[in-house]
């Protein structure tokens, strides 16, 4: 087979392919990232590189204008080569290393990888529990007597003697290699041994033996899975430290960016494969990193506890996901028995435990579960909402008699896709937006104070809410042309946001009508979730005490411009609490409690799901949720008191 040496700038990096593998496939292969929304069928136009030499052959699309043609740009899934080239991946279409610290000092804090507790301490309502220390994996230290003639029971029945007597265990078993190993062991060590224990589906179970005492070594990982990210937290599973914690993006986004892609992927056995290898790569890289940086070592991280979507816990576990998108839409399994994460290619101790908390349905998972847990929300006696902000929108509603959740598709746009200069939250990205139309000036504020290389989700929302509020844009989404020289008429309307000799990107940042429409059906989706979540149980929003809002852009989300848009309910703003990443704050507290995993498959049995898509009165909601901030101003007084300027 002739093949053909690609170069990618400004990497340095060249990988020698076939001459009919597309670019995006040699950049995959090449470990270098490149946005790609639709799994390389060539629809979303974000692959784009730039051809510096060598004859190739493409594929004409509207995603590439004829003068950017003229300057070699192509899609790199549309794109194979002739000849030997040299490509060029050009600042927009990169996806740089995930930036999890913010500015100042708690890593956990900044990351938004935890659940503030001065913004749940105002909420009276919610129960500030502790959960009993019982993590999923505990080491116990024995001197156990030797045998006599007097004594003379197996090595075995000695062991769970000494343990019975050190601590209440109802339901005790072990594996065959301990066994084996069990004789050797005791005698050598002088029967003095560390045995691991570990919680597996309600029985406790002799996971290892080790001689001596071992106990001050005991590690465990807690995941939160996403769609879009990975986020992994090392925890001393004695002390309940968090010692380090990382992000990376998931490697599936190679294949696509939803889960929809996804799932037609892993209908083909390969395709399975594939996103199964991804997401453990992924996985196993965060925590080769975590136990290097922090001097751990990999065979003392005895448990693992994961929380994710639906979705994303089939394809870890290489379970067929096809089920999840046909009718009725049922997953394989939502309740997962423990594991050993060996078994799921997960490297930690090879005979370590992996436990993934319960979903409820095949479009709100354990994530969520891991959400209400982290809220207290279902112990709470006043009624309270979890909004998830993400490609699906869950939103769950309840107290501590009742939950109800249901997933709205929100679409990309608050993770930065379906919008042309939309990005994720990484270096560079513009998180904050001030307009001052008077001055014809336009403030942001990116990720790491660098220069801009494109807009995400927060300030997606930041941006919409000023041109509103400036009477830039209609409130159906149109933007009013002469109301401001930053408005003009390319192939459509367009706003300038920065300048391209003000970018890292040597382009205009700007957002389009069409972007505009895609942010309006987005933030529709979510707040008429949630109203027809409260029309199904009798209730309005006023009614609600608490409003949770996690997920990514829990850091930087303006309450008041979310209100101003339609996202959120115009009410007070002290009803808005902010948990950021819960899924993972739900996973650590699973990791170090029993109590609370029972708790979280409380909840998981208890939720309700509300299916949308056969809710008549959604689509009605929808509709009418499809202006700034709605078609009904009189539900927001106070947007249309700037508005109107009342």
């Amino acid at each position: 087979m002739e093949t053909c040496k690609i170069t990618f700038l400004p990497y340095g990096k060249s990988i020698e392919i076939s001459k009919a593998t597309d670019l995006l496939s040699a950049a995959i292969k090449a470990g270098i990232k490149i946005f790609n929304s639709c799994g390389g069928e060539g629809v979303c136009g974000r692959c784009r590189v730039i051809i510096k030499e060598g004859d190739f052959s493409t594929e004409l699309s509207g995603r590439i204008s004829s003068e950017e043609r003229k300057q070699g740009y192509v899609l790199a899934c549309r794109t194979t080569p002739k000849t030997d080239l040299m490509v060029e991946v050009p600042p927009e279409s990169r996806i740089e290393e995930m930036e999890i610290l913010t500015a100042e000092l708690k890593a956990e804090r900044l990351a938004g990888l935890y659940t503030p507790a001065e913004e749940l301490e105002r909420v009276p309502s919610v129960e500030r529990r502790i959960f009993t220390h019982s993590p999923l994996s505990t080491k116990v230290y024995l001197e156990l007597p030797p045998p006599t003639l007097q004594d003379n029971i197996s090595d075995l029945e000695r062991l769970y003697r000494e343990l019975r007597r050190s601590r209440e265990i109802p339901i005790m078993q072990t594996g065959l290699a301990n066994v084996r190993n069990l004789g050797r062991v005791l005698r050598e060590s002088n029967w003095k041994i560390t045995v691991v224990l570990g919680n597996r589906n309600r029985t406790t179970e002799i996971v290892i033996i080790e001689p001596g005492n071992t106990t001050i070594h005991n590690f465990g990982i807690a995941l939160d899975i996403g769609t879009t990210t990975v986020v992994a937290y090392l925890v001393n599973l004695n002390t309940q430290e968090v010692m380090g914690a990382k992000a990376s993006y998931n490697r599936q986004i190679d294949f696509g960016e939803d889960v929809i892609s996804r799932i037609i992927l892993a209908e083909d056995p390969q395709g399975l494969e594939k996103l199964h290898h991804a997401v453990v790569d992924t996985i196993n890289e965060l925590i080769h990193k975590l136990t290097k940086d922090n001097g751990v070592n990999l065979s003392d991280v005895y448990a693992v506890m994961c929380a994710g979507n639906t979705t994303m816990i089939h394809l870890l576990l290489k379970v067929d996901p096809t089920y999840i998108r046909r009718e009725p839409y049922v997953p394989t399994a939502n309740f997962v028995p423990v594991i050993r994460a060996a078994e799921a290619g997960i490297k930690i101790h090879p005979r370590g435990l992996l436990s993934c908390i319960p979903g409820i349905s095949s479009y709100v998972g354990g994530d969520i579960t891991a959400g209400v847990l982290a809220s207290g929300m279902n112990k709470a006696n006043e009624l309270s909402m979890l909004i998830d902000l993400g490609t699906n929108g869950e939103i769950v509603l309840g107290n501590r008699d009742w939950l109800i959740a249901c997933s709205t598709s929100a679409g990309p746009c608050f993770e930065g896709g379906g919008v042309k200069w939309g990005t994720r939250a990484m270096k560079g990205a513009i998180q904050k937006v001030k307009i001052d139309t008077r001055e014809n000036t336009v403030k942001v504020e990116t990720i790491g104070n660098s220069k801009p290389r494109g807009i995400c989700g927060s300030g997606i929302i930041d941006l919409l809410a000023e041109l509103l509020r400036n009477d830039l844009v209609e409130r159906s989404g149109r933007l009013k042309m002469g109301r401001s020289p930053r408005i003009i008429q390319g192939e459509e309307k367009e706003f300038i946001l920065v300048y391209a000799d003000d970018t890292e990107v040597l382009q205009d940042i700007i957002l389009t009508e069409a972007d505009i429409k895609n942010l309006i059906h987005a933030k529709g989706a979510i707040y008429s979730g949630a109203e027809v979540l409260l029309k199904h149980t009798g209730f309005s929003f006023k009614d609600v005490k608490h409003f949770f809002i996690s997920g990514g852009m829990g850091t930087y989300l303006d309450i008041e411009k979310a209100m101003m848009i339609g996202l959120l309910p115009d009410l007070p703003k002290e009803r808005f609490v902010f948990l950021g990443n819960s899924s993972i704050t739900g996973a650590k507290m699973c990791l170090l409690s029993q109590e609370a995993y029972e708790e979280a498959e409380e909840i998981a049995h208890k939720m309700t799901y509300l299916d949308l898509s056969t809710n008549p009165e959604f689509m009605n909601n929808y509709s009418a949720s499809l202006f700034l901030p709605h078609t009904d101003i009189e539900r927001f007084p106070s947007v249309k008191k700037i508005l109107y300027k009342i």
